[in-house]
C-alpha cells in the first residue's frame, strides 16, 4: 500500500484563504470545497490571521530615536573637518568669498 503525502501549502495561499474566510463572502465550506481544502483547516488558518492580525501593528515606524552623546561630538567633528577642507579648497583655487 502506498503511503499518503500530506499536503504542504505556501504562506501566500494560506493567507489568500484565510482572508477570503474572514471577508465572509463565501462559507468556510464553499473556501474549502473550492481551494480543495478541509474546511477545518480554512477555520484554522482565519482564526491564525485574526489573532496574529495586532502583531501587525504592534511596531512602531518611523525615525529611531538617539540619545547617544556621541553622536553629536562625531558631528560637530565632522562639520569641523569639513570646514578645514573647504578653506582649504577655497584658498588653493584662489576664490575669496
Amino acid at each position: 500500500m502506498g503511503e499518503a503525502k500530506r499536503k504542504t501549502y505556501t504562506a501566500a495561499f494560506k493567507a489568500k484563504v484565510g482572508l477570503e474566510a474572514i471577508r465572509g463572502v463565501k462559507t468556510v465550506n464553499q473556501l474549502g470545497q473550492e481551494y480543495g481544502v478541509h474546511p477545518m483547516q480554512v477555520g484554522q488558518w482565519k482564526r491564525e490571521i485574526q489573532d496574529r492580525a495586532e502583531s501587525l501593528f504592534a511596531t512602531k515606524r518611523g525615525p529611531k530615536k538617539t540619545d547617544a552623546p556621541g553622536d553629536a561630538e562625531q558631528l560637530y567633528s565632522e562639520i569641523g573637518r569639513l570646514k578645514v577642507e573647504l578653506d582649504w579648497l577655497k584658498k588653493k583655487s584662489g576664490l575669496s568669498l
